[in-house]
């Protein structure tokens, strides 16, 4: 980073001739607080009310007294306390972790991480749920292993809304101002005191955009928002609400995020080899980067695209093609047209063909992952079901290739343990696998915790479901006080719940996809599950709609007035305000974690994966990771592993489903107890959920397979076509541009096939028209068995002639291979960078 800024001066005043204040503003504005909780006792030492509330130190620095800040640091045992923790941060920063351990040396210098939210701490609202989620957990578990990534979002000035539930069930939707003074963050400053601030053009006007960091660990998440003075109003408003608004905030957003980050990160002097997009949303980066290389070189923006684009990474979470976000042709040329032709020198038409489908469409929009996808040198899905999914819905761009080749990977998400883990568990952890276990590659960690006895297991789960059971009564009161409730419903809510009867959660996004009404198609069926004496049940519920979806709110509305109309609240409770704190609290109660959604709308799914690290146990859809993690000693699954579609009986045969399994095998299961108390079978499947599941669905794993699967060879192909200033992307659009010009007189003879020993000889004449052979590869190509991997095999060309064989040692008959010629030059990455390809039948 260029050492010119000042990335550490904070937002307001602090009592800083005060010894001692230095090192709490360090330690309050360092995200490091929110998974480890070494300073916790710190924090509830200086105001205990305020730190209950809001889980937020600089809050709690902000609030303070001058003079009780005095009293506490002029205590020598506190003071000790702050310096060990500092002393402990230092070092946190500085040791080597797993990425300078394994790869010292490495070309990857830095991974610049792009999002539109971040879920890091209740305390920083600029997040929504999965995506955010997702985000969140893998910059601390960057930060963890030491792989340097660098974030960029936006800082939201309401962010996402908060919610509160009326006495009738309906979903208010409010909108608390996010006060920058509150908010653990940083302004960026230069040296003589003035703010960052970050020009782009919308529409003819200059709109600036204020700049933030917020430390993470040894990492750095920057955020830009467009409250500045002197914007017009309507942009001012611009970073208002995360996904607010229609088309024309979305658009605008999506360039303050790409292009506007990209040029962040070049004011700090920054130069990423990698650029990682957590969704399309920040595909207009894409074009900045380029355009850099651009004023660098003097190169045209095909040329520069050709190299910028193997530094690029497109991770799509969406499940269905109406979830890419689209912009109308009039959007595109209102905020984008002049910015296209002034510096990247590319006509309307030839930047809405990044966007489209169909270049030649002229009615067609503009879809951003489509841009993300022609800007980037490797696409993955978030989980190996996603990655399937996401091939058809890619296929349209890759014409004549086969499904499996479309050029989607997947890397399965995870979660940050640390993030999500219970006091209890992480005792059991720390126990049997030593301190910091999620901090290498998890080695041993999965034997360590199967060795736990059964008594430690079950003791933690107790302790925790009781912890949970405090939680919502106290949450559950102070709703329904807000609500305008009776004193007695007040009183009641109190009293919920048992904390040794089995636990269910269910929390998550209220839209249909998710199905939250399986369970409620059988109301007395439910409710004598719940309510049975010998064997009760009880259901914690939280989720929000989107402010504007009325099929959302009807479907909360439906589970309010269930419980109320029953008079259920002893056994069931929604819980309003769904946030990172309650999440926290049902992942580690809970004993079951339960989710219906309708297959295969669920990309990943990453709430399911919290429970592992505290024993809770999954019972879920076969969609998303739970197709790969589950096996039925582990937990218990819903479907048959194939799509239905919105069918209202199949719909009618999972919640039959759900509830014969509910009562034959789970509740039975629970409360089949030995002479100890212990449900041993229950326990021992909570044993295999924690070893088999929770280092397979950590976030450690998650980015430990991005940096080897695709950060270190993007940063090496990056590299490779930077070096040349320019030349390697002429050469890649020269070859490009000549294939495609001579490419339909490429043509076949006659395939002739010879019996050889243990296989088949193949010999075909192909002629090129003109082309360079050493620009394509000649291939023998066999569809793989039962959708698996196809058969490839490279034919060499005969000298002097245009005969090409290959040999293949296989069982198949020879009528089950073809023949195929597709491009071959510059190591370009088929068929991402160039789509040709000819059969020869």
């Amino acid at each position: 980073m260029d050492q010119k800024y000042n990335t550490y001066q904070p937002f307001g005043f602090m009592p800083s001739d005060i010894e001692g204040v230095d090192k709490l503003v360090g330690l309050a504005l360092d995200m490091r607080w929110s998974w480890n909780h070494a300073a916790d006792e710190i924090w509830r030492q200086l105001d205990p009310a305020l730190w209950d509330l809001t889980h937020n130190p600089w809050i709690i620095l902000m609030t303070l007294s001058r003079e009780l800040l005095q009293s506490r640091l002029a205590n020598p045992a506190f003071r000790d306390k702050v310096n060990r923790l500092e002393q402990e941060k230092e070092e946190a920063e500085s040791t080597p972790r797993w990425f300078q351990q394994k790869y010292p040396g490495s070309p990857l210098k830095n991974v610049a991480y792009f999002s539109m939210e971040y879920m890091l701490s209740e305390a920083l609202p600029i997040y929504v749920g999965g995506l955010g989620n997702v985000a969140g957990d893998q910059l601390k578990s960057a930060t963890d292993l030491g792989v340097p990534v660098t974030a960029v979002g936006l800082l939201y000035q309401q962010g996402y809304f908060r919610q509160a539930i009326d006495r009738d069930g309906n979903q208010q939707a409010l909108f608390p101002y996010n006060d920058p003074m509150q908010l653990p963050i940083s302004p960026l400053r230069l040296p003589n005191g003035e703010w960052l601030r970050v020009k782009v053009e919308l529409s003819g006007y200059n709109v600036w955009l204020r700049t933030w960091q917020v430390q993470v660990g040894r990492a750095r998440l920057y955020l830009l928002d467009s409250n500045d003075a002197s914007n017009l109003p309507i942009h001012r408003g611009i970073t208002s609400e995360i996904y607010g608004g229609g088309e024309d905030l979305r658009i605008k957003q999506e360039i303050l995020l790409g292009i506007g980050g990209w040029r962040l990160l070049r004011a700090l002097g920054i130069q990423p080899e990698v650029c990682h997009m957590n969704e399309g949303h920040a595909a207009f980066l894409v074009l900045e980067r380029a355009n850099d290389l651009m004023k660098e070189t003097g190169i045209g923006f095909e040329e520069a695209l050709a190299v910028t684009r193997a530094g690029n990474l497109f991770t799509t979470h969406t499940a269905v093609a109406a979830g890419f976000d689209h912009f109308s042709p009039a959007l595109i040329a209102q905020y984008l047209g002049a910015y296209a032709w002034d510096n990247l020198h590319l006509d309307f038409d030839s930047l809405m063909a990044l966007g489209r489908e169909n270049p030649h469409n002229s009615g067609e929009g503009f879809n951003m992952a489509w841009l993300a996808l022609h800007g980037s040198g490797a696409v993955n899905g978030v989980s190996k079901l996603h990655g399937t999914v996401s091939q058809h819905l890619f296929q349209p761009l890759f014409q004549r290739w086969p499904r499996i080749e479309v050029p989607v990977g997947s890397v399965t998400n995870g979660v940050h343990m640390p993030s999500w883990d219970s006091a209890y568990a992480d005792e059991v952890w720390t126990h049997a696998c030593g301190k910091d276990p999620w901090k290498g590659d998890q080695e041993g960690l999965a034997e360590n915790i199967a060795g736990v006895p059964d008594e430690l297991l079950w003791k933690m789960r107790n302790l925790s479901r009781d912890s949970l059971v405090r939680y919502a009564r106290e949450r559950f009161s102070r709703q329904m006080m807000v609500a305008g409730q009776s004193a007695d419903l007040v009183k009641a809510a109190g009293e919920v719940f048992d904390p040794s009867a089995l636990t269910i959660g269910f929390a998550r996004r209220f839209v249909p996809y998710k199905r939250p009404y399986l369970l409620l198609h059988d109301e007395q069926r439910l409710i004598r599950i719940l309510t049975n004496p010998d064997r009760p049940v009880q259901l914690i519920l939280a989720g929000k709609t989107s402010p504007n979806d009325e099929g959302g709110k009807a479907l909360i509305r439906q589970w309010v007035r269930f419980i109320r109309d029953h008079n259920l609240y002893r056994h069931i409770v929604f819980l309003s305000d769904y946030d990172m704190l309650l999440a926290e609290h049902l992942v580690q109660g809970v004993d079951v974690w339960l989710n219906t959604p309708r297959r295969p709308w669920e990309a990943s799914g990453t709430s399911g994966m919290k429970v592992l690290v505290n024993g809770g146990i999954n019972f879920s859809e076969l969609d998303g990771w739970w197709v790969e993690a589950y096996t039925p000693e582990v937990g218990w699954a819903l479907g048959d592993g194939w799509e239905h579609g919105e069918d209202p009986a199949w719909d009618a045969a999972e919640a039959e489903a759900l509830y014969t399994i509910l009562e034959q095998q789970l509740i039975p299961e629970f409360y089949s107890r030995n002479e100890q108390n212990i449900p041993e079978r229950w326990v021992q499947r909570i044993r295999k959920s924690m070893s088999m599941l929770t280092p397979q669905y950590s976030a450690n794993r998650t980015v430990r397979e991005y940096t080897e699967k695709y950060y270190l060879p993007a940063a090496a192909r990056y590299l490779q076509r930077a070096a040349e200033k320019g030349a390697a992307g002429n050469r890649i659009v020269a070859a490009r541009n000549e294939l495609k010009a001579k490419w339909d007189g490429v043509g076949f003879g006659q395939l002739q096939s010879t019996q050889s020993e243990g296989g088949w000889l193949f010999r075909i004449p192909v002629e090129l028209n003109g082309i360079d052979p050493a620009k394509v590869t000649v291939e023998v190509y066999g569809d793989g068995k039962d959708d698996g991997a196809p058969e490839k095999y490279v034919m060499e060309r005969a000298r002097s002639t245009n005969m090409y064989a290959v040999e293949v040692k296989t069982n198949r008959p020879a009528s089950d291979y073809t023949v195929r010629v597709i491009p071959g030059y510059e190591g370009i990455s088929l068929p991402l960078e160039d789509t040709l390809i000819q059969w020869q039948r």
